[in-house]
């Protein structure tokens, strides 16, 4: 398995770490005023959901787990679990609906994802990075408000408020980063 800098973990990627699996659920890069940079994780077990916050530094090497990928398509929800579709064989896999955190609103129905499996059993789901979002509500266009970033609060279709531009309308499709959470484009 190959090991990666501390600097390099992404909300996502799949550890070992403490002889068990972990999946980077947040991800925050700290530059201190004295010492070193690094990166406080949020870790969540894939296996049985406990929670871990570690802090890594650039220099501390960590084994990043490569698990097969498979395209799924999600059918349902069901007593917190995600249920999952492979579209060539028709298996069903369950995941905790916790797995997505915060990015769990962006799972719309009929979507595609990537599964990520460890030998036969299903860990880790991952969302494409960009998601089509319809804005429900949000300031109306003001005339000459033009200041270079200049951001006004929205509420999206997936109940996640967020930041938009201002030229951005109510019922307006934008494609949201759900790696960020971030407004993107127009769609």
């Amino acid at each position: 398995m190959p090991k990666i800098n501390g600097n390099e973990i992404r909300p996502g990627n799949v550890l070992e770490h403490d002889g068990g699996l972990w999946g980077a659920v947040k991800v925050d890069h700290v530059k201190p005023g004295k010492g070193g940079a690094f990166a406080q994780v949020e870790l969540k077990n894939l296996r049985d959901g406990r929670k871990l916050n570690e802090r890594f530094r650039s220099a501390d090497k960590v084994e990043r787990v490569r698990l097969e990928q498979r395209d799924m398509q999600f059918l349902y929800e069901d007593a917190g679990q995600l249920i999952f579709m492979d579209t060539e064989t028709y298996d069903q896999v369950q995941l905790d609906a916790d797995l997505l955190g915060e990015r769990r609103p962006f799972l719309q129905d009929g979507m595609t994802i990537v599964v990520e499996f460890y030998e036969e059993e299903a860990l880790n789901a991952t969302l494409p990075q960009k998601v089509t979002c319809k804005v429900t509500e949000t300031e109306p266009v003001v005339k000459g408000q033009t200041a270079a970033n200049s951001f006004k609060p929205a509420t999206l279709d997936n109940g996640v408020r967020i930041t938009v531009p201002p030229f951005i309308a109510q019922d307006e499709d934008i494609i949201v980063n759900t790696e960020t959470m971030e407004y993107s484009e127009r769609a």
